[in-house]
């Protein structure tokens, strides 16, 4: 990058050499197009048996790697809910209360209903506590590898808790 500055610099002091000199002095002819070098990329890698790296079937499934995707996966779940259900609000003909008023007049039972709290519940107490956790890393907490298996397992619990909890108001 020095090198790049240094040359763009004196050339634009010395007006007398070709400004884009610098573009193509050390510039290398291509002798393949970048569909063959990719064709030649998977074949060496097919002809060693390498994976695909990185690659599920090389790892060891722990608690960390498995809350990290949660937490990705519940934030993508939540604001496209809210998203979809904001989206709805807008399109939809009827006002809130009408929409309110038909799911009461449902019959569902009541172990179909607290399911149903809970399911709702659960991805967003998730997010919270584990939210809550990251902010901690933030601080430069709980880096430690013991450390950071006790608060996954306290995100889980309090996540359990929190949302039964939830679930039965």
């Amino acid at each position: 990058m020095a090198l790049l500055l240094r040359t763009v610099a004196r050339q634009g002091l010395c007006p007398s050499r070709s400004q884009f000199g610098v573009l193509y002095r050390y510039a290398v002819p291509m002798g393949t197009t970048a569909k063959e070098e990719m064709n030649k990329f998977w074949s060496k890698n097919t002809r060693l048996n390498r994976p695909v790296s990185p690659h599920i079937s090389i790892y060891k499934w722990s608690i960390p790697m498995m809350m990290s995707i949660s937490h990705r996966g519940t934030g993508v779940a939540l604001s496209s809910g809210i998203s979809a259900f904001a989206l709805a609000a807008l399109v939809l003909p009827e006002s809130y209360p009408y929409y309110l008023d038909l799911i009461h007049s449902m019959t569902f039972g009541p172990q179909f209903l607290a399911f149903s709290k809970f399911a709702l519940a659960f991805p967003v107490v998730y997010h919270t506590f584990n939210g809550i956790r990251h902010l901690v890393w933030d601080l430069g907490k709980g880096f430690k590898i013991p450390e950071v298996y006790r608060s996954g397992y306290m995100v889980i619990a309090l996540t359990v808790l929190a949302s039964i909890g939830l679930a039965a108001m």
